[in-house]
């Protein structure tokens, strides 16, 4: 198959979908691999990196969609991407489509398959998304920290505290991939920490990580309890394909701490804080009654040698199969089709966007 891995073009999104190492493995198989120059720079991986795997390099975006069948992109296809979109395309990126309505017309607009990496299940785990959601877990917690300074316009608090200051409060909705990690982060750097979730064995997991993690399972008035004495709210709500769940009230927010900070790493799925909008690092954060929010929809974009590396690891088998004559039809990867024929195919993403 003739598989193309164009430059990333989102606001300081410096992800390639798979580093030389991986790349050769393709051609390994038999697959043919063009790049668009300098996709993998802001990674730490040259041009002349690929071509020693067995790439060829194409100079621009136009020419390189007209080349290939399996298009490999990291974060979904923006407004200046649409017009390279051909009916002979699969599409294999994050997608988020229940968040982007306008994307999924085009998408079934342009006829082409669309395959998340979000709603890629295997085993009954979300193996492509699982190293992102950790990244992103992780960053969570460093750019809250940052965020809670007074020169950003924060509380003026250290998260984790020291002897003779308090400790900072971080609550976190969800002990998924995303939860777990901004939980353990959060609890290392000394904070004290609030985990909720809806299942025993989310709660024993979360528990389980440090002294200082409290573990409650997600009930409105416990949640409301803990928001309001946070310093540091972290969003990490995940239903595979679907609209993020509304568990934060706007009503809730304006009683939030002065200073207090909001990161939703569920906005990219519409965001479990009803306050929250989709942000990017070119103009990370805002602020709504006296809370400082930020949205960035890419996270892990600002580690992208980390994040490409990460990412290639887990995605290299899905696209050895997708790749196969008939890929689509393989059991996992059909199950990942948001979009076929001009039509959204994905049960849960249909229900989110009807």
């Amino acid at each position: 198959m003739r598989i193309g891995i164009p430059k990333e073009i989102k606001p300081r999104e410096g992800r390639v979908a798979l580093i030389p190492a991986a790349v050769a493995q393709l051609v390994k198989h038999g697959h043919q691999v063009y790049l668009q120059a300098g996709a993998g720079v802001n990674s730490g991986y040259s041009d002349l990196d690929y071509r020693n795997a067995g790439v060829s390099i194409i100079d621009d975006a136009v020419s390189l969609y007209a080349e290939v069948q399996l298009v490999l992109k990291v974060k979904e296809p923006v407004a200046a991407e649409y017009g390279l979109l051909r009916d002979q395309h699969i599409l294999f990126c994050f997608l988020h489509l229940a968040a982007n309505p306008e994307l999924a017309l085009v998408l079934q607009d342009k006829g082409v398959t669309a395959v998340a990496f979000e709603t890629v299940e295997d085993r009954g785990q979300l193996p492509v998304l699982a190293p992102m959601s950790e990244i992103a877990g992780r960053l969570a917690v460093q750019i809250g920290a940052v965020l809670l300074h007074a020169p950003q316009g924060g509380r003026g608090l250290l998260l984790g505290g020291l002897p003779s200051a308090e400790r900072g409060h971080a609550v976190v909705l969800g002990a998924g991939s995303v939860g777990r990690c901004a939980a353990g982060a959060a609890a290392a750097a000394g904070a004290q920490v609030t985990v909720f979730a809806r299942h025993r064995e989310s709660l024993m997991r979360a528990h389980d990580l440090a002294d200082n993690v409290t573990a409650l399972p997600a009930y409105d008035a416990l949640i409301a309890d803990a928001v309001l004495n946070a310093d540091l709210l972290i969003g990490a709500v995940l239903v595979p394909g679907a609209r993020a769940p509304r568990l934060i009230s706007a009503k809730l927010v304006a009683q939030m701490k002065p200073g207090s900070v909001i990161v939703d790493v569920s906005v990219d799925q519409g965001g479990c804080v009803e306050t929250i909008h989709a942000t990017d690092y070119d103009d990370p954060t805002y602020e709504h009654e006296g809370v400082i929010h930020f949205g960035v929809t890419n996270m892990p974009g600002a580690v992208p040698r980390t994040s490409s590396q990460a990412l290639s690891s887990a995605l290299l088998p899905y696209v050895l199969r997708l790749a196969e004559k008939q890929g689509l039809a393989d059991p996992v990867m059909r199950k990942a089709i948001n979009v076929s024929d001009g039509r959204i195919v994905h049960a849960a993403v249909a229900q989110a966007l009807a």
